[in-house]
């Protein structure tokens, strides 16, 4: 959808511009969990599209029990159908190994979007150990889904304590604040109704669920290219 927005810098130019917002993770599998959350986010923030950001792995958890990167992007593929949801592995193509590294090659290469960061309560309670997460803070907005279990530790924890006055109401990003490129550092909370939906109950279930997407090509949203 996009917006026309004002550039300051030329008194007669409008660019296109869109709201974006990103949700990394393994996605092994992409469950209705992630669905409804997407939808709920994209909603509230009023994103013209919300990419799903399939890890090839994760510094912070085990690769153990981690299926095949075709397999989890063909669950997300899955989960993501008629929707403005789009999956993607292109932190694969960028070769980026953290996700300070990643945002900041994603924002030089579609400098016409504005992005913003999504995660869960339970992401917050642990933000503190990712890499150089305070500069992750001032690359771009962050919006927290409060999960239950999860929101007192996150509500309380290290980088909460930072983030604290930065935290505003999700109208200072929504559509990306009518497209005027809204700066970060800025943590916006989204109240969700409980979804206690896992992978790992999914795992549980069905430790073989990714038996039905086997032999299965699959096609990235953003880079186009193939996985199988």
């Amino acid at each position: 959808m996009g917006r026309f927005v004002h550039d300051s810098t030329h008194d007669s130019h409008y660019e296109m511009r869109n709201a974006v917002g990103l949700l990394g993770g393994s996605f092994n599998p992409a469950h209705g969990g992630h669905r409804s959350i997407s939808l709920f986010a994209i909603d509230a923030l009023q994103l013209d599209a919300l990419w799903w950001i399939v890890s090839p792995g994760n510094p912070l958890k085990s690769d153990k029990g981690m299926a095949k990167l075709s397999h989890r992007m063909a669950s997300a593929k899955t989960q993501s159908r008629r929707s403005k949801i789009k999956v993607s592995a292109i932190e694969m193509q960028l070769g980026t190994l953290y996700t300070l590294d990643m945002v900041r090659r994603l924002k030089r290469r579609y400098p016409k979007h504005d992005f913003i960061w999504l995660m869960g309560a339970d992401n917050l309670a642990q933000f503190h150990r990712w890499h150089k997460w305070k500069e992750i803070a001032h690359t771009l907005p962050i919006a927290v889904v409060e999960r239950p279990g999860y929101n007192d530790r996150a509500r309380f924890s290290p980088a909460m304590a930072y983030f604290r006055k930065f935290q505003k109401p999700k109208k200072f990003f929504q559509g990306g604040n009518s497209g005027n490129n809204p700066t970060a550092p800025l943590l916006i909370f989204l109240r969700f109704r409980p979804d206690n939906r896992s992978a790992t109950m999914v795992r549980m279930a069905n430790p073989r669920w990714f038996d039905c997407y086997r032999n299965l090509s699959i096609k990235d949203d953003i880079t186009h290219r193939l996985y199988d």
